[in-house]
């Protein structure tokens, strides 16, 4: 359950690297918070900042400038010892799963707690009540060279619960996965959030992993915050061009039809078995092109977009976009966006 409270804050964060052809700036000016209990998801392409503002929240990189707060503590402020016990309240998650490929499932998981110094006999009951979580208690005595991608990401995940943490951070965490796989990874970390209240911050490249997962997202782009929000409110209405970009992950085919008279539908939540489109063209009797579609069907609702290009006359497509607003449909001209 989301808490309107911070667990994490970052004010004027920046982080400058100094390399041998001179400086490399990755983030600048990041201002904002999450909220204790809540999926959060920190979406941008290659290069543009994520993964180190990631690490910057457990200091595996240390900031140039500004604050991180976690759990009301200024990260920058505490002595090595403190920083230590503090990052066991964040555990991790990789795209490349960070396995021991010398232990079994079990040890992999008493691993961390080993090194923090749980009583063996403490250690051993968590290892094996965390692979009964993530659904591989069958599988304790295997090898990582032993089990699928998908199996290997919940020994990870089981590891990276093993400290107690308050938050979990997944960095690319399904990108080395395949859909059904990244689908099921999901909605186990879902599932973690809802049972035992833990806090995710999901770094992604992938918008249909913030749409699938998160409350809220922040785009980053150029190292900077580029829109801050709720998932639907900027699927809905991107306000960037950083967000449009993610929303629109198809442009080559948006792009050639710059120019048309074109609708953006929004699917938020009707039913997926409802032909919106056909009884609109049966009733308006106005012929569409669809030109884009993005829908899935989530728990028997339509989630997702489609465009469809309207004829040039007036009249009718007057009559479609006062069909699909009546209909309590998002609607929007997308001239702009392309």
């Amino acid at each position: 359950m989301e808490r309107e409270n911070p667990i994490i804050r970052f004010r004027g964060l920046g982080k400058t690297f100094h390399t041998k052809n001179g400086e490399v700036t990755a983030l600048r000016g990041i201002e904002f918070d999450i909220h204790a209990g809540e999926i959060f998801g920190i979406i941008g392409m290659s290069g543009a900042g994520k993964s180190t503002l990631v690490r910057c929240i457990n200091f595996l990189e240390r900031p140039t400038e500004g604050t991180v707060i976690f759990d009301g503590k200024d990260m920058g402020s505490l002595r090595p010892k403190e920083l230590r016990q503090t990052r066991r309240s964040m555990g991790m998650i990789f795209q490349q799963f960070n396995l021991l490929m010398q232990k079994t499932a079990f040890d992999n998981v008493c691993f961390p707690m080993q090194i923090a110094g749980v009583p063996k006999a403490e250690a051993h009951a968590r290892a094996a009540e965390l692979l009964r979580v993530v659904g591989l208690e069958e599988r304790a005595q295997s090898y990582p060279a032993q089990l699928s991608g998908g199996q290997k990401q919940r020994v990870a995940i089981a590891r990276a619960l093993a400290t107690n943490p308050k938050v979990l951070l997944c960095d690319e965490a399904t990108s080395a996965l395949d859909p059904t796989t990244t689908t099921s990874i999901l909605a186990l970390l879902k599932d973690i959030n809802q049972r035992m209240g833990i806090t995710i911050v999901v770094i992604t490249h992938e918008m249909s992993v913030v749409e699938e997962i998160c409350s809220r997202v922040a785009i980053i782009d150029d190292s900077r915050i580029a829109e801050i929000g709720k998932i639907e409110d900027i699927f809905a209405s991107p306000k960037s061009e950083a967000a449009r970009r993610l929303v629109f992950h198809d442009t080559k085919s948006v792009e050639h039809f710059t120019g048309k008279r074109c609708i953006r539908i929004v699917f938020d939540g009707r039913s997926s078995f409802e032909p919106v489109v056909s009884n609109m063209v049966m009733e308006c009797k106005v012929p569409v092109n669809i030109m884009f579609a993005d829908l899935k069907d989530i728990d028997g609702k339509a989630a997702g977009q489609l465009v469809l290009q309207l004829p040039d006359e007036e009249t009718g497509a007057a009559k479609v976009k006062n069909y699909l607003a009546g209909h309590g449909l998002n609607v929007e001209e997308v001239g702009g966006y392309v």
